[in-house]
């Protein structure tokens, strides 16, 4: 056999072999990463909050104690008693009431938030990465450009221009990640290109679009799984901003943001207003970057 022909055989037989390692490495590097993490008592315990959270988001209706809306003025400015046990507001309502579904809200604008970045940023990062060249140029200009703004005045622009919604909030938020996960897949991408995994499916006659969605991107799933952890956190950050501001949740709706904005006016009469939706931006966003810490390493191909 010639030198020519022993070169497509020998891709040929990388190729297959390593689709056949295919088939278990995933659930070996699954379960591996799985005890890593839970050797990590931080991240775990972060992990159980933000799944804490997540499960009063979903079950709100169910667990709060009062409608978050219903006013009651011979309770105005309570503290903490049985019936209220986080006090109550300057129109009477029920802080514990309102921080459950509160919860629901921040936790919405953060996961959407990241999913539209996501659904926008990975796409063209993938596109950008592997064709290179002109269209690459032209994507980071943009991408560049965009950047150039800072992220709470193009988010604030944003909103003022669609209307202060909790929705606009969100689309304004996930377009303003956008970038960062953008430049992150780009990055990823290119030092996938260089791969002998990649030149072998490209030297079998696979396309680029094949290339791209099979060989590519389940390959920077995990640093992306990472930044999303790390995003979500941000997200609720710039809602509850926003909110503050009154440009995002619009009262008499439960927003941690609207819930700081009125206990201002009362921090000396009724203190407890400000404590507890200041607690749970801390507490929600402490654990989604400690969950994040534990995942990254958790999936650091470095350390197998």
């Amino acid at each position: 056999m010639s030198p020519d022909g022993a070169g497509p055989a020998a891709t040929a037989g990388l190729v297959l072999r390593a689709d056949a390692a295919g088939m278990t490495a995933p659930a070996s590097l699954g379960w591996r990463s799985v005890r890593r993490l839970a050797r990590r008592p931080a991240a775990v315990g972060g992990l159980l909050v933000v799944l804490l959270f997540a499960a009063v988001a979903v079950a709100a209706p169910w667990i709060a104690p009062h409608d978050p809306l219903q006013t009651d003025w011979s309770q105005i400015r309570k503290p903490a008693t049985w019936a209220h046990p986080f006090g109550t507001d300057d129109l009477g309502r029920d802080v514990l009431s309102r921080i459950v579904w509160g919860t629901r809200i921040s936790m919405q604008a953060g996961v959407f938030a990241v999913l539209i970045a996501m659904a926008l940023g990975v796409p063209l990062g993938v596109v950008a990465g592997y064709h290179g060249g002109v269209l690459d140029q032209a994507i980071m200009r943009l991408t560049d450009a965009w950047l150039a703004f800072p992220f709470l005045i193009l988010a604030i622009g944003l909103v003022t221009i669609l209307g202060p919604s909790l929705t606009n909030a969100t689309l304004a938020i996930g377009l303003g990640t956008t970038p960062t996960f953008l430049r992150l897949t780009r990055g990823l991408v290119l030092a996938a290109n260089e791969e002998d995994y990649v030149h072998g499916a490209r030297a079998l006659g696979g396309g680029d679009v094949r290339v791209m969605a099979r060989h590519i991107v389940p390959n920077i799933l995990s640093p992306l799984m990472v930044q999303a952890t790390v995003s979500i956190p941000m997200a609720i950050i710039f809602e509850a901003v926003l909110s503050f501001l009154g440009l995002g949740v619009q009262p008499p709706m439960p927003s941690w943001g609207t819930m700081l904005n009125t206990a201002q006016q009362f921090l000396e009469q009724a203190p407890w207003m400000a404590w507890w939706p200041g607690l749970a931006i801390f507490v929600l966003t402490l654990s989604f970057n400690l969950a994040g810490d534990g995942l990254r390493d958790a999936l650091d191909p470095r350390d197998y």
